[in-house]
């Protein structure tokens, strides 16, 4: 069981996992496209071949990334799965260079936790509102915005 890069043959069942939430509402389901385009940004959890949960972190701008698709499968939730991803995530920013990173969230709490504080979406700078024009819900968007300073 470990913490890696994502690789071509993990695709498939990273969007899986991605879009079993995004059924139930609670994530923005993920093409494979998408996926085969951020492949790098993707870490992903392993179990002797199972990708239990995926993490993703996307750079914006010189100081910004952004944390997207954090799911864990619902049999290894509970287990600090999320919570170790989400912090590669970060490590990996912080080695970049990046000085702060935010996530739109339905758990905000979860990032709370980890020493996100909320903010008010209005104060992320305009170039991310490029993915939100595609969301299905724009503008009525309900999820939460966190950030963390590095």
């Amino acid at each position: 069981m470990k913490i890696r890069k994502a690789k071509i043959s993990d695709i498939k069942q990273v969007q899986k996992l991605i879009n079993e939430f995004a059924k139930r509402e609670e994530m923005l389901p993920r093409s494979l496209n998408d996926l085969y385009e951020s492949i790098r940004d993707l870490f992903v959890y392993d179990d002797k071949g199972q990708i239990k949960g995926v993490c993703a972190i996307h750079v914006l701008w010189e100081d910004l990334a952004e944390i997207r698709s954090l799911a864990v499968s619902k049999e290894s939730q509970g287990t600090g799965i999320g919570r170790r991803l989400l912090k590669t995530c970060l490590k990996e920013a912080e080695q970049l260079g990046i000085k702060r990173v935010f996530a739109l969230t339905y758990q905000p709490g979860f990032f709370r936790k980890i020493g996100f504080s909320d903010i008010d979406k209005s104060k992320l700078p305009q170039k991310i509102w490029g993915d939100c024009l595609r969301c299905p819900r724009f503008p009525e968007c309900d999820e939460d915005a966190v950030i963390i300073e590095l």
